[in-house]
């Protein structure tokens, strides 16, 4: 696979995805709830060529107790406060469904895919747990077949409503004084188990038509809404061999969903930490674990200098064992401060879709029966 090709994410994990990384000098761990730590990071990571960020959200704290950095930002405000501050990078927020109403959700991605002319994707998340659940107080915890359930009806109700403006409905028409044209507006009409929408939406239809949706197949209940509804599939595996096995398997599951393989994307998770020397990045990984030992990771892990993840993402790359990576950083102001040594070359401007080789999809309500009138306008 050519480097041109070959898809980069970033996954921002507040100060990194180890528990003792804000305790680093550099972690800027007393910035983390403003927009500025956001935004360094983002735009570092657009200069250094990263396609794509994925920012975590849950409604639930870190866990690990008072040694660990607690608290956190809406993904989805994240995303909307860097989308002004960046031209070329997609940004995918994690967004849950178990406790958040699938109309609510399609508006925000649509309206970050508005502010961000084109590059916003949602990265699929549910709610697990007790604790999720009694923050509510709605219903009472789900397993995770329920909670998958629930998010494959979810992500059904976002689409259609997604699709519920054709491209060519505002007609903003002076003389009539007819903002839209309400023939071009469709009730999705979805009831489901869980949802019973009737629309349509209340947001025209975004640039991309569809913002890209990522999902984790990291369980079977969520690798069967992640076959039928990823456009990115995000994945773990401890090496080479195992992910070209696991993508293979996804690939022949898409299949047989009745979708295009070609038109999915398949993602390797890898944990990762840089430094200037082996022997620093050595140190510095000690030095977290002495702080705070991390649990055994479970993805590929690579802890090297920019030359020597130039070589893995090379070797990944020509093995077909994934479409492209997600970096997911021990220590994340570390990490990012290093990536412009990998001297990738930036993409040029365009939608996140774009930039995926995926086509922008027609509506699929474009030739149905119109919606009548009396919907509101």
């Amino acid at each position: 696979m050519a480097e041109s090709e070959f898809f980069l994410g970033l996954e921002l994990a507040g100060t990194g995805i180890h528990p003792a990384s804000w305790r680093r000098d550099d972690s800027r761990a007393e910035d983390l709830f403003t927009g500025e730590y956001w935004v360094d990071a983002v735009t570092a990571a657009e200069k250094a060529g990263v396609d794509a960020v994925f920012v975590p959200d849950s409604f639930g704290l870190q866990p690990g107790g008072p040694g660990v950095a607690r608290g956190r930002l809406d993904a989805v405000a994240i995303a909307a406060r860097v989308a002004a501050a960046t031209r070329h990078i997609g940004l995918l927020p994690q967004a849950a469904v178990t406790h958040t109403e699938p109309f609510h959700l399609a508006k925000a991605i649509q309206s970050l895919d508005f502010a961000s002319f084109g590059r916003a994707g949602w990265e699929v998340t549910v709610s697990e747990g007790v604790e999720q659940a009694r923050a509510f107080g709605r219903k009472g915890e789900q397993d995770a077949v329920s909670l998958w359930h629930e998010a494959d009806e979810a992500i059904e109700v976002v689409t259609r409503l997604w699709d519920s403006w054709e491209d060519d409905a505002e007609i903003r028409d002076v003389p009539t004084g007819r903002f839209i044209d309400r023939d071009k507006l469709h009730y999705i009409d979805f009831a489901g188990d869980n949802f019973s929408v009737q629309g349509p939406s209340i947001t025209p239809r975004s640039p991309q038509g569809q913002s890209v949706v990522a999902v984790r197949a990291d369980a079977d209940a969520s690798t069967g809404v992640a076959v039928r509804r990823g456009d990115l599939i995000r994945v773990a595996a401890s090496n080479l061999d195992a992910a070209r096995v696991l993508r293979t398997a996804l690939r022949t599951a898409i299949r047989a969903a009745d979708r295009d393989p070609d038109a999915v994307r398949i993602l390797l998770d890898v944990e990762v930490h840089l430094a200037d020397t082996p022997g620093t990045v050595r140190d510095e990984v000690a030095q977290l674990d002495q702080w705070t030992p991390a649990a055994t990771p479970t993805s590929l892990r690579h802890l090297g200098t920019p030359a020597t993840l130039r070589e893995l993402l090379g070797a990944i790359g020509a093995s077909g064992a994934a479409d492209g990576v997600v970096l997911r950083p021990l220590a994340t102001p570390a990490t990012v401060a290093h990536l412009a040594a990998l001297a990738r070359n930036p993409r040029s401007a365009g939608t996140l879709r774009d930039r995926l080789g995926l086509p922008r999809p027609l509506s699929r309500y474009a030739d149905t029966t119109t919606i009548q009138e009396g919907t509101p306008s």
